[in-house]
């Protein structure tokens, strides 16, 4: 059911890539009104038009502009809180907020893998916000409480994963990743790493996309913990240089062969949870299979579903595995923001928040 009225909404860590995008994206939401930015104390006090160097296509919302930036703590007028502080500081601050009340939708990684907190990709795991009560009664929070969206690489694959899991069991992956610079936050990666390169590490990314899909395909326990996905994943992730979109090249075996055509045709079928409640950014259908033997590309394929989509192509047989393909996902909308902001709006539609 959406909201009677707008939800107040406080984005922390608004000055940043990933909070400038919170703002674009829930500035359009019939179900939020941003009425709160906090940042970091260099900000405090400031007019976020004054303290934030806006990043995105278009203008910061006169609104927005005018706010004056608040400390993260708790004393922000808002009912959810955004999430993009930074990794090293989020886990403190996040604790802070929910005890304080807060539902806290976060987009970092400190609190991903912790035993009572969803991580959570709605088409995927809607169930998993039943661990909440858990939570609340392990941390002695109240109204509070956090939910998390996974790494912008696993959310992509994942969500491609989730169909074929479901129908043929999947057991291994390989899986190379293409990802763009702006995956680094901003300023990023140096313009001499960058430019006429590709760089083959990004700290602590592979470990997230070998672990976290388990958890995210999962089994809720009636106690709340997660019994994890019995999937053999290896990951390698690379920066390349595009700007925005991930690409993520993967090879499957499943529990028995599986032909492209059955792959295909369990991505096509699959539907969205989200979209049936209502929920705002969710879209249909959420992967978009293209059939062109040049597709999915980053520069012609991000912005499917108003970025909130995963494109798959070039589904074929693996000569060592059972199934490969490409998969393609904007990783600052559905792999940042986006994600995080469907995340809260599940919680509203399944009345989580009142």
């Amino acid at each position: 059911m959406p909201p009677e009225r707008p939800l107040r909404a406080g984005i922390m860590g608004a000055t940043g890539a990933v909070g400038q995008r919170f703002i674009q994206l829930l500035s359009d939401n019939p179900w939020f009104e941003i009425t709160t930015v906090a940042a970091s104390d260099r900000s405090v006090g400031r007019p976020y038009g004054e303290a934030c160097a806006w990043r995105l296509p278009g203008d910061c919302p006169p609104a927005v502009r005018a706010m004056t930036v608040q400390p993260c703590a708790p004393g922000l007028e808002c009912d959810v809180v955004f999430s993009a502080v930074p990794n090293d500081a989020a886990g403190a601050i996040e604790e802070q907020m929910a005890a304080a009340g807060y539902p806290v939708f976060s987009n970092a990684s400190a609190h991903r893998m912790d035993h009572d907190v969803p991580l959570l990709i709605p088409e995927v795991n809607p169930d998993h916000l039943g661990m909440i009560p858990a939570q609340r009664r392990g941390r002695g929070w109240g109204r509070g409480f956090i939910v998390t969206n996974p790494n912008c690489a696993t959310i992509g694959l994942t969500l491609a994963l989730k169909p074929l899991d479901d129908a043929y069991g999947v057991r291994r992956v390989v899986v190379t990743t293409m990802q763009a610079l702006s995956g680094a936050g901003y300023p990023g990666v140096p313009s001499l790493d960058g430019l006429e390169n590709v760089v083959p590490f990004i700290r602590n990314e592979e470990e997230k996309l070998a672990s976290e899909p388990l958890k995210l395909l999962g089994t809720l326990a009636p106690d709340g913990a997660i019994a994890p996905a019995s999937i053999a994943i290896s990951a390698a992730c690379n920066r390349v240089a595009t700007r925005d979109g991930h690409m993520e090249a993967a090879s499957i075996a499943f529990e028995q062969p599986v032909s492209p055509e059955q792959v295909v045709a369990a991505l096509r079928s699959f539907r969205s949870a989200p979209h049936r409640l209502g929920c705002p950014s969710a879209v249909e259908p959420v992967i978009v299979v293209r059939d062109e033997p040049d597709r999915p590309q980053t520069y012609l394929d991000r912005d499917a579903g108003h970025g909130m989509a995963v494109t798959a192509g070039r589904v074929r047989h693996c000569e060592v595995l059972h199934v490969k393909f490409v998969l393609l996902s904007h990783n600052t909308i559905r792999g940042a923001a986006g994600g995080a902001i469907l995340n809260a709006e599940l919680a509203i539609a399944e009345g989580l928040i009142p």
